[in-house]
């Protein structure tokens, strides 16, 4: 039986569970298993493997040589590990990608991923559209981390998230500690900031979701930084 997560992969998206299994079938892959803090990529390593994440958690920190590390993003199922490193021109992966949960990932060489989209057109679109929307995430981030405080980082992500789907209620990612991950700031961090921010009435914060009650008040918050 197919895995879930492939079918809502971004890279198998708009074919049937049927196809995709039909296409594996004659794709060569694996499945690797990975406790927490394995290395599933290690930065500088010869990027000739994506990955898609079946189960679990896996996350992609940089290392800097003053020892200092940025979380740069966090993937669960589904999603693509490794496609940008592999396509660039270095063929380094720029990060190391490791399991913050016990994990499962499907791998594949990279020259088994050319052949399935040489097979279907479906998967060659999808891949493009899955490359440049994490270019477009990436820049979006490096504006998140243009600010300092972690009220700010959330101001201003709830208020891309608003303009973006045009609604006030805006789905946690996962978890508070994902979105966290996502912000390169401490779960605890963060979950005081949100009461403070729902103190001031800014917003209303539940478990799974956060609704944003004053978003000029949001705006003033980033104006202010």
């Amino acid at each position: 039986m197919i895995s879930p997560a492939l079918i809502k992969s971004p890279l198998f998206r708009g074919l049937s569970a049927e196809k995709i299994q039909a296409l594996l079938e004659n794709t060569p892959h694996f499945i690797q298993h990975y406790d927490k803090g394995d290395v599933i990529f290690l930065q500088m390593d010869t990027a000739d493997r994506i990955g898609i994440v079946l189960e679990g958690q896996v996350q992609a920190e940089k290392t800097f040589p003053n020892g200092s590390m940025v979380n740069v993003t966090a993937r669960g199922p589904g999603n693509l590990v490794g496609p940008g490193a592999a396509f660039s021109k270095s063929q380094r992966y720029p990060c190391d990608v490791i399991a913050a949960e016990p994990a499962a990932v499907m791998i594949m060489h990279k020259e088994d991923l050319l052949a399935l989209m040489q097979k279907d057109r479906h998967i060659l679109q999808n891949f493009i559209t899955e490359l440049s929307t994490a270019t477009y995430t990436l820049q979006q981030r490096i504006e998140l981390f243009s600010y300092s405080g972690i009220c700010q980082k959330a101001a201003f992500w709830l208020l891309l998230r608003r303009r973006q789907t045009g609604k006030n209620t805006i789905p946690i990612p996962e978890s508070v500690t994902n979105w966290a991950l996502l912000m390169n700031v401490s779960r605890p961090s963060l979950y005081r900031e949100l009461k403070k921010m729902e103190k001031r009435g800014f917003i209303r914060y539940s478990p799974k979701q956060i609704t944003i009650l004053d978003a000029e008040g949001l705006q003033d918050m980033l104006s202010a930084s």
